[in-house]
């Protein structure tokens, strides 16, 4: 019960300090600072960094001083190799449901539309990407994994992914399976490659792509799109309003993504795959 406890008590004080973050965020002073009026990509990119800052700083706080060092979190493992496995794996991704959409006549291209300073809204996205990554899958997922096992880190932290993303319940329960599948595909690539930088690029590629190119993945309303694509027909397949992210295209894809993985991981040698269970 003691282990339990501590263990808990340690996750919910962790996203405790990341949450003052946010609520510091909602002081005018300090969310919306005067020198960014006028600016909505600077705002933007301020709004992304400051919850990155508290990922970053309750990580590190809990990582050498509360764990003293005993829980690692690997980020830049292999490099070259896990960008390429993020690549990869995000153009297949995002780029096999757009195909499938687009050859059954359900996704469309627009018009182009002008958007400036681009290359700073996809350092935002980036910038998002990783606080949620590091927040979810960082210093919590490993210290679950270490107390009790890859499975249990794998259920708690999809468990808090998909609370973060508490706007897919009022898409309906195809988007809520959608983000369980999605983070459990995400979890099963940092198994696999034993590093953040992977589920991390392949997560940039989907919101990236998805909403600042063809602007059919949700993000905050103030986020551009470069083109104006539409979805049409069924909500089920299209996705509706939501975008693709309601469209149960994506459940299929994530759940092949996700046997896809798992088959990996089961081919990998035994010494090869870090776990830890009682």
């Amino acid at each position: 019960m003691k282990k339990h406890l501590l263990t808990y008590g340690k996750a919910l004080g962790f996203f405790i300090t990341w949450l003052l973050t946010v609520i510091i965020m909602a002081i005018p002073a300090v969310g919306e600072p005067s020198f960014f009026y006028g600016h909505a990509v600077y705002l933007r990119l301020w709004w992304e960094f400051l919850p990155l800052l508290g990922v970053l700083l309750a990580t590190g706080f809990f990582l050498w001083a509360v764990e003293k060092r005993k829980i690692t979190v690997a980020i830049w493992r292999n490099p070259l190799k896990n960008i390429a496995y993020g690549l990869l794996l995000g153009f297949i991704w995002l780029g096999s449901v757009v195909g499938f959409l687009y050859l059954v006549g359900v996704f469309s291209f627009g018009d182009k539309n002008n958007v400036s300073h681009m290359p700073i809204w996809f350092t935002s996205v980036l910038l998002n990407v990783i606080m949620q990554n590091l927040l979810v899958r960082g210093y919590i997922f490993s210290l679950f994994r270490e107390k009790y096992n890859t499975i249990v880190a794998i259920i708690l932290t999809t468990v808090l992914f998909t609370a973060m993303h508490a706007g897919a319940f009022e898409a309906g329960i195809v988007a809520v399976c959608n983000i369980v599948t999605m983070s459990i595909f995400v979890s099963l690539l940092l198994i696999y490659t034993e590093s953040l930088l992977a589920p991390i690029i392949t997560h940039f590629i989907w919101n990236s792509i998805g909403c600042l190119i063809l602007g059919v993945v949700s993000m905050a309303d103030d986020y551009p799109n470069l083109l104006n694509c539409s979805l049409s027909g069924t909500t089920l397949i299209s996705g509706g309003v939501f975008g693709i992210e309601g469209s149960i295209v994506v459940f299929v894809m994530n759940v092949l993504l996700i046997t896809f993985m798992s088959y990996l991981i089961k081919k990998r040698p035994k010494h090869c795959i870090y776990d830890h269970s009682d």
